[in-house]
C-alpha cells in the first residue's frame, strides 16, 4: 500500500516538473533511455520525497523508475526500459571523507577518471531452465555476485526439486551495457604530501562508455560495500564501491573553483590596479631572488593563450610550454613546485622516475578490469586544462621522452594496443626543467650544444631559458641577503609555532623579514583570478598588435631575404608562440583586446630567449637550426666543404687521406684549423669518417 502511494507521488511529480522532458525522451526512445531529474525540483515538490531519495535510494529510485515506465504519454510510446537518473545533488562527498554512515545512501562524488574498462554486457535478468521438468523462470541480478537458483520455482509452475546446476538460457536473458571506472581525487584538492584516494564505480546502460581517462566527472550513485576475501578466508573489513545512477561531465574549465560575487568584485578591483602585471610577477616564488624574465614567462603560462578550433576542424593550441635549463642549485625545482601549487590545476612529476606510460597513457591488464584490458591515464592526461611540471626531463630515457611529441603539439595521447584504439586529451601547459649535458654550463661551448635534448622536442617549447650560476659580487650579495632574511623569518615562524612567542626586539625584524616572503597577491586570489580569466576572457588582436608581431617576425626573417646562404633565424612556430603569449598578457589584465603594449612586452620576452639559445656564436646571427636541427647552418656548410676536400684528395691518395693535407686545404679555403679538427671529430662520432691508422682518415663506406 505504501509502495503504491510513493509511486503515485512520483507520477504526480513527473507530470508537474518533467512533462516536456518526458515528451522529448519518448521521441528519441529507445536510442535515449534516461530521464535526468534535478534534485532541487524534487526538494521543491516534496522535501520528504527528496529525503527518501537520499536515505533509502534503492526503494525510492525503484518506485520512481516504475512510475516512469508506467506513464501514459500522448506520443503512445511505452518507456518500458527507461531509467530515472538524479543529477545536481547539493551535497558532494570527497572520496577521502566517505564513512560507514554513507553506505546505502545516495551520494555525489566528484573526481578524475584514471582508469576505464571497455564496455561489456552485464546480465540483469538471468533466465534458467530446470533439467527435470524443463520449466523456465528468471532471477533478477543485482550486486557484484551472480545469483543462481537452488530449486525449481513451484510458484511459477515448476517441480520444486533441488537441483545442483540449472541451465542458463543466455539468448533469453536480459543484458545491459556496463563499464567500470576508477575515480580519483583531483590533484588541486590535495594538501602537500597527501596521497590521492580513489573509488571504483560501475556505470550501466546508456551512461556507460561516455567517459575516458583524464575526464573530470561528478557521479551520483548509491554507495555499496562488499566483504573482503583473502586466501585465509573472509575478513571483518569491507570494501566500498559506487553504484552509479547518473554521470555529469565537468566541461567548464576550473568548475571546481567556487567564485562568489565578493571574489568577483575583488578580481575586478585587482585588474584595475595600474601594476597588476608586475604584482603577479612578484607573487611567483617571492622567496627566490631574481629571475624576473622567467617569473614573467610563468605568469603568462599560468593564464595561457586561447585554444582555437578553425573552420577546417584544425585545432591550434593555446597552452604555453616552458623549458628551464640551468646549473645545479639555481632553484629550478622550487620554481616548478611553486607554480604547480599556484595553478588552479597542476601536477608535478620527475623525469627520472617517469616512463612514457606514466606521462601519457597506458593500456594495462590487471585485476581492476578482471583480466581485461583497461586504459590508464598518465600525468599529462590527468593535468588536462592545467599545468604539468616535469623536473629532470633530460634524465628520461630517449624512448620515454619521444612520447611527449604528440602530447605537446597536438595535445592528445594516442593508444593503439590490444585492440584498443583511443585518443585521450592532454590539453595542458608543460613546464620542464633540465640540467646542462655536462652538469654545469661550459662558457667555452655554445649553450645549445649543452642541452641534452633532441631538437625535435626542444622546438616544441615556446620559451627556453638558461639559468647560469656565475660569480658576481653585487648579485651574490643581494641573493645572500635575501636567503638570510628568508631563513631568519622561517626560524622565527618555527619558534612562534613551537613555543608561541618571540622576543620583543625580534618582532619588528620579523615583520620586515616576513614581507620579503609574502607574495604581492594572495595565492587563493591568484587561483580564482586565473580561473575567472580563463572562463570569461577571450582576447582578440588589435590591428596595431598584429602589425607589431608582423614587423618583428619579418624583421628577423629579413636576413634570409638579403642572403640566400644566410641561416633561418626563426620559424612560424615562434610567431605562433608570440600570439599565444600576447593573448596570455591580455588575459592577465582581463582585457578583451591585445594591445601594442602587450605585443611589445612579449616580444621582449621572446627576444631574451632567442638571444640566449638561438644565436650562432661564430656569426652572431640568430639561427633556429640550433633548436630545430641540433646544429647551425655555418657548421653544416663547413662539414660539406670538408667532405668535398676529402673527396678531391681521394683522387690523389685513394681511400685513405692524410689528415694534415685536409687541414691545410681547409685553412687555404679560409677555415680555422681548430674548427676543422672539431668538425672532423664530430663526423667520426657520427660514423661518417674513421681513422684506420694515425694521421689518416677515411669515409665509412
Amino acid at each position: 500500500m505504501m509502495q503504491d502511494l510513493v509511486t503515485e507521488r512520483w507520477e504526480d511529480f513527473l507530470k508537474r516538473y518533467c512533462w516536456d522532458d518526458l515528451i522529448e525522451l519518448s521521441n528519441s526512445y529507445p536510442e535515449r533511455r534516461s530521464l535526468f531529474v534535478k534534485f532541487s525540483d524534487m526538494d521543491t515538490y516534496d522535501p520528504n520525497l527528496a529525503d527518501m531519495v537520499l536515505d533509502t535510494p534503492d526503494v525510492a529510485i525503484a518506485s520512481a523508475t516504475d512510475a516512469l515506465r508506467e506513464m501514459d504519454i500522448p506520443t503512445g510510446v511505452i518507456l518500458d526500459e527507461a531509467n530515472l537518473r538524479i543529477i545536481n545533488l547539493p551535497r558532494r562527498v570527497k572520496i577521502r571523507d566517505i564513512r560507514s554512515n554513507d553506505i546505502g545512501k545516495l551520494v555525489g562524488i566528484e573526481g578524475l577518471v584514471t582508469k576505464a574498462t571497455e564496455v561489456r554486457p552485464r546480465v540483469i535478468e538471468a533466465v534458467f531452465e530446470c533439467p527435470f521438468c524443463h520449466h523456465i523462470f528468471s532471477v533478477v541480478q543485482s550486486g557484484r555476485q551472480f545469483k543462481e537458483p537452488f530449486e525449481c520455482e513451484q510458484e511459477s509452475g515448476g517441480c520444486g526439486r533441488k537441483v545442483q546446476r540449472f541451465k542458463l538460457l543466455v539468448e533469453k536473458s536480459k543484458f545491459a551495457n556496463a563499464q567500470k571506472i576508477r575515480l580519483q581525487e583531483s590533484p588541486e584538492e590535495l594538501r602537500g604530501g597527501e596521497l590521492p584516494q580513489a573509488i571504483d564505480s560501475y556505470l550501466e546502460d546508456d551512461i556507460s562508455g561516455e567517459v575516458a581517462p583524464g575526464d573530470r566527472v561528478v557521479i551520483t550513485g548509491i554507495l555499496r560495500s562488499y566483504q573482503r576475501i583473502t586466501q585465509y578466508g573472509k575478513t571483518p573489513f569491507f570494501d566500498i564501491y559506487l553504484d552509479g545512477n547518473s554521470l555529469e561531465l565537468m566541461q567548464e574549465e576550473f568548475e571546481e573553483i567556487d567564485i562568489t560575487e565578493e571574489d568577483e568584485r575583488e578580481i575586478k578591483e585587482l585588474a584595475n590596479h595600474p601594476e597588476v602585471y608586475e604584482r603577479f610577477i612578484r607573487s611567483i616564488a617571492p622567496s627566490i631572488y631574481g629571475y624576473e624574465e622567467i617569473k614573467e614567462a610563468m605568469v603568462l603560462q599560468l593564464f595561457s593563450g586561447v585554444p582555437k578550433e578553425l573552420p577546417d576542424e584544425t585545432r591550434i593550441r593555446g597552452d604555453i610550454h616552458l623549458l628551464l635549463v640551468g646549473d645545479p642549485g639555481v632553484a629550478k625545482s622550487q620554481l616548478l613546485t611553486y607554480l604547480v601549487r599556484l595553478a588552479p590545476r597542476g601536477l608535478y612529476t620527475s623525469g627520472k622516475s617517469s616512463t612514457a606510460a606514466g606521462l601519457t597513457a597506458a593500456a594495462v591488464r590487471d585485476e581492476f578490469g578482471e583480466g581485461r584490458w583497461t586504459l590508464e591515464a598518465g600525468a599529462l592526461v590527468l593535468a588536462d586544462k592545467g599545468i604539468a611540471a616535469v623536473d629532470e626531463i633530460d634524465k628520461m630515457r630517449k624512448e620515454d621522452r619521444d612520447a611527449l611529441h604528440e602530447a605537446m603539439e597536438q595535445q592528445t595521447v594516442s593508444i593503439a594496443k590490444a585492440g584498443i584504439m583511443a585518443r585521450l586529451n592532454s590539453r595542458c601547459s608543460l613546464l620542464a626543467a633540465a640540467n646542462p649535458k655536462f652538469g654545469r654550463f661550459d662558457k667555452y661551448t655554445p649553450i645549445a650544444e649543452q642541452i641534452n635534448m633532441p631538437p625535435t622536442l626542444m622546438s616544441r617549447f615556446d620559451l627556453i631559458f638558461t639559468m647560469m650560476d656565475r660569480p658576481n659580487e653585487e648579485l651574490d650579495m643581494k641573493t645572500a641577503e635575501h636567503i638570510l632574511e628568508t631563513h631568519y623569518a622561517g626560524e622565527l615562524i618555527a619558534r612562534l609555532e613551537g613555543i608561541g612567542k618571540v622576543d620583543a626586539g625580534e618582532k619588528e625584524r620579523f615583520k620586515e623579514a616576513k614581507q620579503v616572503m609574502e607574495p604581492a597577491v594572495r595565492r587563493d586570489l591568484i587561483r580564482k583570478y586565473v580561473a575567472w580569466s580563463k572562463r570569461n576572457i577571450f582576447p582578440v588582436m588589435t590591428e596595431e598588435a598584429k602589425n607589431k608581431f608582423l614587423e618583428f617576425y619579418i624583421g628577423l626573417r629579413r636576413q634570409g631575404y638579403e642572403d640566400e646562404e644566410a641561416p633561418v633565424p626563426v620559424t612560424a612556430r615562434q610567431l605562433e608562440a608570440l600570439i599565444r603569449l600576447g593573448e596570455a598578457r591580455a588575459r592577465a589584465g582581463l582585457r578583451d583586446k591585445i594591445t601594442v603594449e602587450d605585443a611589445e612586452r612579449v616580444i621582449n620576452v621572446v627576444t631574451y630567449c632567442l638571444k640566449q639559445v638561438s644565436t650562432d656564436p661564430e656569426t652572431g646571427k640568430l639561427d633556429t637550426d640550433w633548436i630545430a636541427v641540433g646544429t647551425t647552418k655555418t657548421k653544416r656548410d663547413r662539414a660539406r666543404s670538408i667532405r668535398d676536400i676529402i673527396k678531391e684528395l681521394e683522387k690523389e691518395y685513394g681511400d685513405e687521406v692524410p689528415l694534415e693535407e685536409v687541414l691545410d686545404l681547409a685553412e687555404e679555403d679560409g677555415m680555422e684549423r681548430d674548427k676543422v679538427e672539431e668538425i672532423i671529430d664530430v663526423m667520426k662520432r657520427d660514423g661518417i669518417l674513421f681513422s684506420p691508422s694515425g694521421g689518416v682518415i677515411k669515409f665509412v663506406r
